[in-house]
């Protein structure tokens, strides 16, 4: 089968299609063989080929977080997501991980949704703005319609949490260097768009928010993003940090954070998919939101597996709108 390879760490130049074999289902661990037509490409994706993903894999292998296709000899559609393997025209991967496509996707949009929507959707959940919340918001914030910052909100995560964020009833606000992009967003339901490029996004929302600050902010920059945003919450508020695209460390603002009684949070979701009782718990919320047709994954770009290379440029270089896919 063909497939990319990273050979050895490094940027986009490195990614390479090969002839591999085609992979064996472990029987005893459930497995099945799913014949891929689409791929995700996540910001992670080029982390992991940097070496800058925490745990990531080691090279050589077959990078790709997320996929969808059919499972070999039926014409059943699945799409899914797994620690590694999916830039290739076939994955092993465990029926547990599958779930089914919706009968008007295409393969491409398929691909676009277990990384993103799960992600923006566990967000929300640790904002405490889902009603299964482990803590809800305080009822100081339940009086009146809850507010969220979403950067990088253009892209993969940042379009699918703007339209879970639309039905949970949520002002959104949201972080991106184009104002065509933003425009794009707004058509999803997003309230409040800020080019960064051109404004201080702190002092918009304090603006925005008569100085009250959101609820919550959805930060995968890291560096001084981390502690900017801190300062864009309210009383009470949390950051959810999924990311750090900038390839630095969060900065925290301790003082802030003492001073209003702020949380962070961390959220990962290789880790969290191993809790099979709460990503059942999310699937069955967000099916019920897909039937409405209230989410559909934002497919900016669709290129051949043979152009990975030029997939990982666009993240990189911040060019893309919504989910970059590979076809196959």
């Amino acid at each position: 089968m063909k497939a990319i390879v990273v050979p050895r760490r490094g940027g986009p130049e490195v990614l390479e299609l090969r002839d591999m074999p085609v992979p064996v289902p472990r029987h005893d661990q459930d497995e099945v063989l799913v014949e891929i037509e689409a791929v995700g490409v996540n910001f992670a994706d080029t982390m992991q080929t940097q070496g800058t993903y925490p745990q990531g894999p080691c090279s050589p292998y077959i990078p790709g977080l997320e996929f969808a296709g059919k499972i070999a000899g039926t014409n059943q559609r699945v799409m899914g997501f797994t620690n590694v393997g999916a830039y290739a025209e076939k994955l092993a991967v465990r029926k547990s991980s599958l779930l089914p496509v919706p009968a008007a996707w295409t393969p491409a949009q398929a691909a676009a949704f277990p990384v993103n929507y799960f992600t923006a959707y566990f967000a929300y959940w640790l904002a405490g703005m889902i009603d299964t919340s482990p803590t809800p918001l305080p009822p100081a914030s339940a009086a009146k319609k809850k507010r969220v910052l979403i950067h990088a909100v253009a892209g993969g995560v940042g379009t699918a949490a703007v339209e879970v964020g639309a039905m949970l009833g949520v002002e959104l606000y949201g972080t991106s260097s184009s104002e065509a992009k933003l425009a794009k967003v707004k058509e999803l339901g997003l309230h409040h768009g800020i080019n960064y490029k051109d404004k201080d996004y702190e002092k918009v929302i304090a603006e925005l928010t008569g100085s009250e600050g959101v609820d919550a902010v959805f930060e995968m920059l890291g560096g001084e993003h981390t502690a900017r945003s801190t300062r864009c919450l309210a009383e009470m508020g949390r950051l959810i940090i999924y990311g750090m695209a900038t390839g630095q460390a969060p900065q925290f603002d301790f003082m802030t954070m003492f001073q209003k009684n702020l949380s962070a949070y961390a959220l990962w979701l290789t880790p969290l998919a191993a809790h099979q009782d709460m990503m059942a718990e999310a699937w069955r919320r967000l099916s019920v939101w897909v039937e409405t047709g209230k989410l559909k994954p934002e497919v900016g770009a669709e290129l051949p597996l043979s152009k990975a290379a030029d997939a990982h440029r666009m993240l990189l270089e911040r060019k893309n709108y919504g989910k970059v896919v590979l076809t196959i």
